[in-house]
Formats: structure tokens, C-alpha cells, sequence
């Protein structure tokens, strides 16, 4: 197990290995911003939706 830690090491599969874990990281940052960007907006279009859905219908 040494011995392939070490070899791991030595090559460049750890610096690949550690680019793809900070690019995944950013673009989850980045999809966590833009949805906490938008939920105000959703939200209030959601509930405008459900009080328009909990009305009776008036007949003209």
C-alpha cells in the first residue's frame, strides 16, 4: 500500500485528482449561489400560484 501511495504521488494523477476536486467544488458553489439567487423569485411566484389555485372560481 506504500508503495502505491508513494508511486500516486510521485506521478501526476494527485495534482489531476486535485484539480477535478476544486472544479467540481466551484461549480456546486456556483449552483448553490444561483439557486439561492432565484429561490426569493420562485417562491414568491409559488405561493401567488397556490393562493390563486386556493380561490373559488366567481362567476360573472
Amino acid at each position: 500500500m506504500q508503495a502505491f501511495l508513494n508511486s500516486f504521488l510521485k506521478s501526476g494523477d494527485g495534482a489531476v485528482t486535485v484539480d477535478w476536486v476544486v472544479l467540481t467544488a466551484a461549480i456546486v458553489g456556483l449552483g448553490v449561489v444561483a439557486g439561492l439567487a432565484v429561490k426569493p423569485s420562485v417562491e414568491s411566484k409559488s405561493n401567488a400560484i397556490a393562493a390563486s389555485l386556493a380561490t373559488p372560481p366567481t362567476n360573472p
